[in-house]
């Protein structure tokens, strides 16, 4: 029962957090993405920013009339919502080093969200500008950068979460737990002293 309390806590603290942060956390993503973005390309065009719970992808070579495509960044991160319950499971997760490992992972999380949405925006350049797709990214490339964002999107995106939670987070095992099936040293009661002497 506590398990599953935990969980739940963890649960909405995760929903809550994704749901008030995604706005901020879009505009601190794009900021990562871009210059990644601008050292895979030449020339160097893409300009990334946050709108509302969106990430606009503008490009130099757009005409100015055309229409900004954009992402939403929320399909990109909705991962912390798992991962924070699981997080929870972990008895203690505040104190010793496991506070430690919280934010390490985060951390992780973070970096893999910044890649998450290069990956977005790659496969929108190879797949979603018809001529332009054609002429700049040949079929190789567009099935790679297709083949990672619909991974990542299916099946990517939770692996993440529960790995990083398998690794830095789960619940101890005690090392004074008896291993299934093995019986412990039975143990004589001790005898008691014999008197030297009486009275």
């Amino acid at each position: 029962m506590r398990l599953a309390l935990r969980a739940a806590a963890g649960f909405l603290a995760g929903l809550l957090l994704w749901t008030a942060a995604s706005p901020a956390y879009g505009r601190l993503l794009a900021e990562a993405a871009e210059p990644v973005l601008r050292f895979l390309e030449r020339p160097a065009a893409t300009r990334l920013y946050a709108e509302e719970r969106r990430l606009v992808i503008d490009r130099a070579d757009f005409a100015s009339r055309s229409e900004r495509p954009s992402l939403p960044v929320d399909d990109l991160t909705f991962n912390v919502i798992l991962f924070l319950t699981l997080a929870a499971t972990r008895r203690r997760l505040f104190g010793d080093r496991g506070l430690l490992y919280l934010l390490a992972a985060l951390g992780i999380l973070g970096v893999t969200h910044v890649a998450a949405v290069v990956v977005a925006v790659k496969a929108f350049y190879a797949t979603q500008l018809g001529t332009w797709s054609a002429a700049y990214y040949g079929p190789v490339s567009r099935t790679f950068w297709a083949g990672a964002a619909h991974f990542y999107r299916l099946a990517g995106c939770w692996a993440i979460a529960f790995v990083l939670w398998w690794v830095l987070l789960r619940p101890e095992v005690s090392a004074a737990a008896p291993t299934p099936g093995r019986r412990e040293p039975r143990r004589e009661p001790k005898r008691a002293s014999r008197l030297r002497g009486r009275g």
